[in-house]
């Protein structure tokens, strides 16, 4: 029984020890094949246009191409189901963004991952501050003139969204819930069609991100009124933050990371972070990203990690006071 029980356990040991040596080995050829990187969004969006703008440097970087494979659908859960139950070994990536890691998790009753457990950080990629912009026949150049326009509004002010449960949708709400206002949501199919009717005069406002924002302002048929940002925006400066306009402290942000199942080893997770930052800070994405209106976020996966659990802590709270569900 002893001379058994001996055996068992060099068995065991033997099996860890090989397991770990092909881990250790894995992590060392990593990678051997293409990359798939998932954008749970359609092709031509935001998060395409980031993770495509990415895919080259890092490729160059890593050895071997990374392919863009977009699974839209149910608020970014078909793609973020997919991650999360792929192979940890580094070949599976997904842009986890402030749906699938910060609102989902409050907006669903029910998702087939968690987004605390399932998922280990890579590295934020960019942040989309949010812009509070009305129709020009609104009779508002600024935040104070439009809170006084809107509390003479009786029946209460529409405003536009993409989607219920978007960025867009949240920050409206805590703008509600910050000024008192009333605030009607209309939801639409895609921030496309819904900045079309707000610059069409269907409805007078919405908060837009840069990205879908820009050339509407750029060509007058949006006026800013605030960005909602800590400090002004680069090709933004004209626009004053609503911060700097009296609304202490409201900042919003749509914002990208890049993730791995969770079980990818740590030396794997290390080499695609080392390969994103790199990526971030190359000129070219850089000046992409200023195009857009976006702010490049390189970090560590620990920084991301942080910034996502203070994002679900944050919007949880508006989802809930705010009675927001999804299903």
């Amino acid at each position: 029984m002893s001379r058994f029980f001996r055996l068992s356990t060099f068995f065991r040991h033997s099996v860890a020890l090989l397991a770990f040596a092909a881990t250790a080995v894995s992590a060392q050829t990593y990678p051997a094949k293409p990359v798939e990187w998932v954008v749970p969004y359609p092709a031509g969006g935001g998060s395409d246009v980031v993770a495509r703008s990415l895919t080259e440097v890092m490729a160059s970087a890593l050895g071997q191409p990374i392919v863009v494979n977009n699974k839209p659908g149910a608020g970014t859960n078909i793609g973020a189901d997919y991650v999360a139950h792929a192979k940890p070994d580094g070949y599976t990536l997904l842009t986890g963004d402030t749906a699938t890691l910060a609102a989902n998790p409050s907006l669903y009753s029910k998702l087939n991952y968690s987004a605390e457990k399932d998922f280990a950080p890579v590295g934020l990629l960019a942040r989309f501050p949010m812009v509070l912009v009305v129709n020009p026949a609104v009779p508002a150049k600024n935040l104070a003139e439009f809170l006084a326009w809107a509390k003479t509004q009786a029946a209460g002010v529409s405003y536009a969204t993409p989607g219920a449960g978007s960025p867009h949708h949240l920050t409206a709400e805590l703008f509600r819930r910050k000024t008192g206002l009333n605030l009607v949501h209309v939801p639409y199919r895609g921030a496309a069609p819904a900045v079309q009717d707000v610059a069409g005069g269907q409805l007078p406002f919405m908060f837009v991100d840069t990205a879908a924002g820009m050339g509407f302002i750029n060509a007058g048929r949006l006026r800013a009124i605030g960005i909602a940002s800590p400090r002004r925006v680069k090709n933004f400066e004209t626009i004053p933050t609503l911060d700097e306009q009296g609304l202490k402290g409201f900042e919003a942000f749509a914002w990208q990371g890049l993730v791995a199942p969770t079980g990818t080893p740590p030396e794997i997770i290390a080499k695609l972070n080392k390969a994103l930052v790199d990526g971030l800070n190359t000129t070219a994405v850089r000046a992409r990203f200023q195009v857009l209106g976006l702010e490049a976020t390189p970090g560590t996966p620990a920084q991301m990690a942080s910034y996502a659990k203070a994002e679900r802590e944050k919007w949880s709270q508006v989802i809930r006071a705010s009675g927001i569900k999804l299903d």
